[in-house]
């Protein structure tokens, strides 16, 4: 992977050897691998200036999926999530029979980084990923400006002393409690309302490479939707996620969305749709 900018450069914007300012957009995965709400506080000890998950993207790619499989045109068509760029990779390079079946709409990594640049004009962003796949997408995308994954953000953590003892600790703007789930296995589908869309039978949720394959040299022609992650269990299964256990993966982030939803958000940090408009999420 060509990085635009590495791990030494975005040390010097959080040491404030450059006079920039920085926002970090965590993957939404990113509770299996750190304490919330701990995590915000040590990452603006780091140096960022503003913290921010995916969610909101998310719920915005949400909007787009459900336009999509409204249309009449795509009826009787195999439409392909396209929120996992290593599905996106895979069907490209392997199967481009599908590349026309492939959602046009970005992931919610390129989504809420447009959106970051919108609403913090001045700021650089920088993505936090679970895996390479993502690095790949936001180290092409010219609305992100850093990329690094997790074993790299441990290696910052590990190198500077940050505080613990964070329980005020809040993401900054686009509060957005339901798509928390999105890193999970059929997270997209059980937030985007789509039996509103579709009928029995026309939606399948498949993680893991192996099966995604299967499934394409074998598909059901009853199946319009078919949503898919590269990996086993969806991001919590992420490559650069220190456990493996995916129960207790899943165990953690469902934990992590019941305090998500007791939280009191302060006033001007939910995630209104209107902080998106003029945004076009296609591509």
């Amino acid at each position: 992977m060509k990085k635009r900018k590495d791990l030494s450069e975005l040390k010097k914007v959080l040491d404030k050897k450059l006079k920039k300012k920085i926002v970090a957009m965590l993957a939404p995965s990113f509770v299996v691998e750190y304490e919330y709400p701990a995590i915000i506080s040590r990452l603006k000890d780091l140096g960022f200036d503003s913290v921010v998950e995916l969610t909101f993207g998310a719920k915005m790619i949400n909007r787009e999926y459900h336009k999509i499989l409204e249309l009449p045109e795509n009826k009787n068509k195999l439409i392909i999530a396209s929120v996992c760029p290593g599905i996106s990779s895979f069907i490209e390079a392997k199967y481009p029979q599908y590349k026309k079946n492939l959602i046009r709409v970005d992931s919610p990594m390129i989504a809420m980084a447009k959106i970051c640049k919108k609403i913090y004009p001045k700021h650089l962003v920088c993505f936090i990923a679970p895996c390479n796949f993502k690095k790949n997408e936001g180290s092409s995308s010219r609305f992100v400006d850093f990329v690094i994954d997790y074993q790299e953000l441990n290696q910052l953590l590990k190198n500077k002393k940050t505080t613990e003892n964070c329980k005020n600790s809040r993401f900054d703007k686009f509060y957005n409690d339901y798509t928390k789930i999105y890193p999970l296995s059929g997270g997209l589908s059980k937030t985007s309302h789509l039996k509103q869309v579709l009928k029995p039978g026309e939606e399948k949720i498949i993680d893991g490479i192996l099966e995604v394959e299967r499934f394409l040299k074998n598909p059901d022609k009853k199946v319009r939707f078919l949503d898919v992650t590269f990996c086993k269990g969806g991001c919590i299964g992420g490559p650069f996620v220190s456990s493996k256990n995916l129960k207790k993966n899943k165990e953690r982030l469902m934990q992590y969305l019941e305090i998500a939803r007791e939280e009191k958000m302060p006033k001007g940090s939910e995630g209104l749709i209107k902080k998106a408009e003029g945004l076009d999420f296609s591509y």
